[in-house]
């Protein structure tokens, strides 16, 4: 794919607990062909480590990137495979280059997903800082007029977190709680964190299968999955 044609998701992730969230929506962004410009916020890599024992490092990102996005959200390696030619859809920046490409509004793009969201990095977006390259491309992303979706995992929320929310929702984003639904009759509890990132695409018009729809139909989630 050239460079013209290439038009990613930004996928931004912050420091928040939450990994595997992260770790799904990149999955499913893959599975549906779409390209994918990552950044991995310093606090992130710490979380990322403490919850998975996975070093991110940016010299071998797409070592380390495999190794994260094969792990299931129950810690078992292998979980998922990964190839090269999805890998090859990625495209990795450091959180410290604000020089790189997602800093500019010239720099195609079809808009970013912040999974998992920290109150911190709601408070930057929402005041509109650019501490950092996560921050930088939020805020281009809102100028440009393009998706935003800041999946938050906090609670309990403060007044002040609430009113940074309701600040991002007016100025154009979707602020999407991670908060998982039970009616899609999760048994595992991937299901639970695929139900997440599932809204997450969703939100950003992404077409993926990682959880069973509701369908106005009582009692659908009690079924045997083979029978959904």
């Amino acid at each position: 794919m050239t460079h013209q044609q290439r038009r990613p998701w930004i996928v931004g992730v912050s420091g928040a607990s939450g990994t595997p969230f992260a770790a799904a929506v990149l999955r499913g962004l893959l599975a549906a062909g779409e390209s994918v410009d990552l950044v991995v916020s310093r606090a992130s890599r710490l979380t990322l480590l403490d919850e998975t024992g996975i070093a991110f490092r940016d010299g071998h990102w797409r070592e380390d990137l495999r190794t994260w996005l094969e792990r299931g959200a129950d810690g078992k390696p292998d979980a998922f495979a990964v190839g090269e030619a999805e890998l090859d859809r990625v495209r990795h920046w450091a959180a410290g280059d604000l020089a790189a490409g997602p800093s500019s509004g010239s720099y195609p793009a079809k808009g970013m997903l912040i999974v998992p969201a920290s109150t911190a990095c709601v408070a930057g977006v929402a005041l509109g800082l650019s501490k950092d390259l996560l921050q930088r491309a939020a805020s281009v992303t809102l100028k440009e007029r393009r998706p935003l979706v800041v999946a938050v995992r906090e609670t309990p929320l403060s007044g002040q977190t609430l009113k940074q929310m309701v600040a991002l929702d007016e100025a154009g984003a979707i602020v999407l709680p991670a908060s998982p639904a039970f009616y899609a009759g999760a048994t595992h509890i991937q299901d639970l964190v695929d139900f997440v990132a599932g809204r997450v695409l969703d939100a950003g018009g992404v077409p993926h299968r990682l959880y069973r729809r509701w369908e106005g139909e009582l009692g659908g989630g009690s079924r045997d999955p083979q029978d959904r």
